[in-house]
């Protein structure tokens, strides 16, 4: 089955399976990828013939809803961190998903969800005046990762917003991970990283010690690296002290605002692809 309603901690989510092995999980809240499992490489011996899994998610954080998971791909809208004045991050990684489709096309499995301004609880409403709808549509298939995201304005003003996908994935060791595409040269993490990488070219080779992922953007102009080094995930109350040696996120962005017209749209896209 390419679909199937499940739950994931107190969540209810939506899982997915390929045809070939790939898997996938989604949380309607946030319409958060937790897992994302891709499908054994055609040369695989049979011990190491299962999905194998290639996001970070913390074993302390919280999936019964009462705040952001920490780990897989939150989706972040209208605002980036705190560049703004509403929520940190914006509201729709905190925000119930409708599940809106789902299956199989073309060999890989799928689900859209879609949040709009009457899913919103009133507060959060209250605080983002404007009528929109987003939808994410997640697709797996053998060794890739697809991530659309698409923002519409069914409303009569304009608005201005900021996206991402703040992808978190699963490492060895955050020392042997090197990175190249986000500046001239290769980049290594070596401490507490945070630092933001505007109109890249739009491919990142992304090196995690044990595999080569290849990581395509459109629609995101820009990048954000992230680990918080060992001080900063010391302080982390839904994270393990040693946890930060565990992953690394790249995440693709739309950092500069960017107003959306009435009847406009813009979509950003993330594709994954593994190889050996």
């Amino acid at each position: 089955m390419s679909a199937i309603t499940t739950r994931f901690g107190q969540l209810p989510a939506v899982q997915l399976r390929a045809p070939d092995g790939a898997e996938a999980t989604i949380t309607l809240y946030g319409a958060h990828l937790v897992s994302w499992k891709d499908a054994p490489s055609p040369d695989a011996t049979a011990a190491n013939a299962v999905p194998q899994e290639r996001l970070f998610l913390s074993t302390l954080s919280s999936l019964d809803g009462s705040r952001a998971i920490r780990g897989g791909v939150p989706v972040i809208f209208p605002q980036f961190a705190e560049r703004g004045s509403g929520m940190r991050h914006g509201f729709a990684r905190l925000s119930t998903w409708r599940l809106v489709d789902s299956g199989e096309q073309d060999g890989a499995a799928f689900a859209l969800l879609a949040l709009s301004r009457a899913d919103l609880p009133p507060q959060v409403a209250s605080s983002w005046p404007y009528a929109f709808e987003l939808q994410l549509r997640v697709t797996v298939r053998a060794r890739e990762l697809g991530l659309l995201l698409e923002v519409r304005n069914t409303g009569p003003d304009p608005f201005p917003f900021s996206a991402a996908l703040h992808t978190y994935y699963l490492v060895e060791d955050v020392e042997g991970v090197r990175i190249d595409g986000v500046q001239a040269e290769t980049l290594a993490i070596v401490d507490k990283l945070d630092q933001v990488f505007e109109r890249i070219p739009g491919h990142i080779s992304f090196d995690t010690g044990a595999d080569t992922l290849g990581l395509w953007q459109t629609g995101f102009t820009d990048a954000v690296v992230w680990n918080p080094g060992a001080v900063d995930a010391a302080a982390l109350v839904d994270m393990e002290d040693e946890e930060y040696r565990r992953f690394v996120c790249i995440e693709p962005a739309l950092l500069t605002p960017q107003v959306l017209e009435p009847g406009g749209s813009w979509r950003g896209e993330q594709r994954v692809t593994v190889s050996a």
